[in-house]
């Protein structure tokens, strides 16, 4: 069953990533291995076909390999390796409206217990979820039936999905007012606002928690803390900034938010390892010998 979603995937992604015509629904298809790439996730599912990829987080960092699902539940900037090839995923973007109105037909009788708050879980995929999958990636060869079945399909997935072990997770994430909908709001929220200057105060009043109730949540969901993570923003950014347009290091420090620029390339440098324009020079010489395989993104929609 993996093989033959692991063909379809091929069949319609020509390159390393590719959004389709079916809502929801990219691909991911790399037979040579790339360096790291660094990417904003966005809430989303990816279900691995072939392959094995390595995702760091933070402190964090674990290998989804083939027959797995790993579910990010945050907006989460996020380091992607491949660790072997071909690799083949098939990727859901999660609507929460959608979601939520699966739970409602479930409408289970027990009650659930509660998930820990977690921004990424992964699980073996059950042969009827790989079925579905496959069958969702397969409407790419009949356009026609993308319209009358996709969203079927889509439901049927999610509600596979509740039936998994990512189940509870789903669950938790879905409630608006819950600890983990906190923090994804809150996620959500210092990514819209990470160029201006942020106190954890403020973010505490988006959370709608006290200072040291959301440092514990937020680490324990990402790895990092919000300022830090908002850190990771800007630094991500600004890689991306120096790699794809003619700009300098204080103008890029400026535009995601440094004061200082002496502080902006002190830190990209303790992250990356070279100073700024060193960095954005290798990263141009890398991607020239990958033979123009993309190497960073600008976090506009999840390229796992």
């Amino acid at each position: 069953m993996l093989d033959r979603l692991a063909h379809a995937i091929k069949r319609h992604c020509p390159g390393l990533w590719s959004q389709t015509a079916v809502p929801k629904l990219s691909l991911v298809a790399l037979d040579e291995l790339v360096d790291p790439i660094e990417v904003t996730y966005e809430p989303m599912i990816c279900f691995i076909a072939d392959g094995a990829k390595r995702t760091a987080v933070g402190e964090r960092s674990w290998i989804t390999p083939r027959g797995e699902m790993a579910l990010f539940t945050l907006d989460l900037p996020v380091t992607a390796a491949f660790e072997k090839v071909p690799y083949r995923a098939a990727v859901m973007r999660i609507d929460s409206e959608v979601l939520a109105a699966v739970q409602l037909e479930l409408a289970e009788s027990r009650p659930q217990p509660p998930a820990a708050v977690a921004a990424a879980v992964t699980a073996p995929m059950p042969p009827e979820l790989v079925d579905a999958v496959t069958r969702w990636v397969q409407l790419l060869d009949s356009p026609e039936d993308i319209g009358p079945l996709a969203s079927r399909i889509e439901t049927e997935i999610l509600y596979r999905l509740l039936r998994s072990p990512l189940g509870s997770v789903l669950r938790h994430w879905s409630l608006a007012d819950s600890t983990a909908g906190r923090i994804r709001t809150t996620a959500r929220w210092i990514r819209d606002h990470y160029t201006e200057p942020l106190g954890i105060d403020e973010i505490s009043k988006v959370a709608r928690m006290s200072p040291a109730t959301l440092h514990r949540h937020f680490k324990a969901a990402t790895g990092m803390s919000p300022l830090r993570f908002q850190k990771h923003l800007r630094l991500q950014e600004a890689r991306r900034l120096l790699f794809t347009r003619n700009v300098t290091a204080a103008q890029v420090a400026q535009k995601v938010g440094y004061v200082s620029a002496t502080q902006f390339n002190r830190e990209y440098r303790r992250a990356y390892g070279l100073p700024p324009g060193q960095d954005a020079a290798q990263l141009r010489t890398r991607l020239a010998e990958a033979r123009e395989v993309p190497l960073l993104h600008d976090g506009s929609g999840a390229k796992p």
